[in-house]
């Protein structure tokens, strides 16, 4: 598994857990890091890992109501937005997804719930286009 500062299967390193979400706090605001981030806490916002061995882990307690866009990713909890990850992603049993995914490689456990589209990324994933909103003219 992700984090524990070895070599996964291709023999790529990833990063040990640098940062901690511990349970009962809550973000309201866009996150950012670099190298491993736990999430047992909830983040109501984006969430973007930068290098290509950052690890997001999600744990059963963790909550998501945003985007997420990694290297590498980890979810166990519950995620309302869509998840683009570059390289590899992991599904544990308790995740529960309300958006699209957007991966590379992906392990999914028997249990996890996906309510939107799965869609394979052969390439390290584009901006993804914004919905337009539109203005009514008075």
């Amino acid at each position: 598994m992700f984090g524990n500062g070895k070599r996964n299967g291709n023999g790529v390193a990833v990063a040990a857990i640098t940062t901690l979400i511990a349970e009962g706090t809550v973000i309201r605001g866009d996150v950012e890091f670099t190298g491993g981030l736990h999430l047992d806490g909830r983040i109501e916002g984006a969430i973007s890992a930068n290098g290509a061995d950052a690890v997001l882990n999600l744990s059963d307690k963790g909550r998501v109501m945003g985007e997420i866009r990694a290297s590498n990713a980890v979810i166990n909890g519950t995620v309302q937005g869509d998840i683009v990850v570059a390289e590899r992603l992991e599904l544990a049993a308790g995740a529960r997804i309300e958006g699209n995914v957007y991966y590379k490689v992906l392990e999914m456990a028997a249990g996890a719930q996906i309510n939107g589209k799965m869609v394979y990324q052969a390439e390290e994933p584009r901006q993804l286009p914004r919905p337009e909103i539109a203005v009514a003219e008075a």
